[in-house]
């Protein structure tokens, strides 16, 4: 069965692209300031790990909010960064690609971390993979990095630290701030896994 992953360059997508070595990866820019970074980022990965990599432009920053969007978070934010429904339509433009490309199951990062958010939980992945699955193509949802925290990924799949190095994690600049909840996240990951 044909397997995409959906890729941005920070640390859960590559650790996840690396342990299933999946056929595809799918890198969406939907408006995020930090687009240029993660294209660039996920272009590295696939060459080192001769992934085919597809990039998916829909230019939506005109519907987001806080700092991935570079503007004020709308009142119901669970975070700074939150982005209004980003997971589902990361899989929708995702899922529309992948019936172009045969692929019949789609996967994504996300970690305990991240089931502040309501499309972080596995109830989120098991509605969203229903509803693609009930749709023709038949498309499955997969996310198997749940019970995981980051830096148990790059222990669990063996992940290169120059892999790990290459991360970008910042929500505002495609040059890490050093201060965003994504690079505290990713000083974090490599702290616990002792990686300069």
């Amino acid at each position: 069965m044909k397997k995409a992953v959906l890729l941005s360059g920070g640390v859960d997508s590559i650790c996840l692209t690396y342990g299933i070595k999946p056929e595809i990866a799918y890198t969406i820019d939907y408006g995020q300031t930090v687009a240029e970074r993660e294209i660039y980022v996920s272009n590295y990965i696939c060459k080192k790990l001769n992934i085919k990599h597809i990039v998916i432009k829909v230019n939506c920053k005109h519907l987001g909010s806080g700092s991935l969007a570079n503007s004020i978070s709308e009142n119901i934010s669970p975070s700074k960064e939150w982005w209004p429904f980003r997971n589902q339509l990361l899989i929708t433009l995702a899922s529309m690609q992948s019936v172009k490309d045969s692929v019949k199951e789609i996967y994504l990062a996300s970690v305990k971390s991240d089931d502040f958010h309501k499309d972080g939980t596995s109830n989120f992945y098991t509605l969203m993979n229903n509803l693609l699955f009930y749709q023709e193509g038949e498309i499955k949802v997969v996310c198997p990095t749940l019970d995981y925290f980051s830096h148990e990924l790059v222990e669990r799949y063996d992940v290169p630290k120059e892999l790990i190095t290459m991360a970008h994690s910042c929500h505002i600049s495609n040059l890490a701030c050093g201060k965003c909840s994504g690079c505290i996240k990713q000083l974090k990951v490599r702290y616990e896994l002792d990686i300069d």
